[in-house]
């Protein structure tokens, strides 16, 4: 009896060392291998949001916004991290692939600087009332951001997104296109809180 439970005991411990190797080959080709490679998932990266310069290319790529801008920049230059966040909430896209079968599950949120030049020097009470105001304003508008990213994704591949370069290429597009349809706001940023490409 003794020897089958030991029998039994040395089967098991094989089985969990084969899946342990396994899992560890499976976890270095996932990690080392070149992105050309076929691999069963593609890793996400984060990004540290001071490598980028979001606000300047919203303003270079709108140029139709600048008088708007103009009179905020004035009274109070704002950075990314000083907005107002609007999320986008998760979107999953079918991205161009002649199966059909990759797609991409996306989370946006989206930075404004506030667009009243006095916002800076209100009394507390003051700018919760604004900021409750413009947030409204800002969730009247989702429809046309959503749209914009929507049409903006369903355009591109899947070799197009899972890159870091990629990634970033598709953060000044979203700027560029939301900063055209919404002249009367100032993009600071766009954040991607989730990001799969598969």
């Amino acid at each position: 009896m003794l020897e089958k439970i030991l029998k039994v005991l040395n089967v098991i411990t094989q089985v969990i060392l084969l899946l342990t190797a396994f899992v560890s080959l499976l976890t270095a080709y996932v990690i080392f291998a070149p992105d050309e490679l076929p691999k069963p998932f593609r890793l996400v990266y984060a990004y540290d949001a001071s490598f980028t310069t979001p606000a300047t290319a919203s303003v270079e790529a709108a140029p139709v916004a600048e008088e708007a801008q103009a009179t905020t920049a004035a009274a109070h230059e704002f950075i990314p991290g000083d907005g107002v966040m609007l999320n986008m909430s998760t979107k999953i896209i079918n991205l161009v692939d002649p199966t059909g079968r990759k797609y991409i599950r996306v989370t946006i949120v989206v930075e404004f600087a506030p667009d009243d030049p006095e916002y800076a020097s209100l009394p507390e009470e003051e700018k919760t009332a604004y900021l409750t105001s413009f947030e409204e304003k800002l969730t009247s508008r989702l429809p046309i951001m959503d749209d914009t990213v929507i049409t903006l994704l369903s355009t591109k591949t899947y070799e197009d997104l899972y890159t870091a370069e990629g990634k970033e290429k598709l953060r000044t597009e979203i700027m560029t296109t939301l900063a055209q349809k919404l002249p009367d706001l100032h993009i600071l940023s766009i954040y991607f809180t989730e990001f799969v490409v598969q």
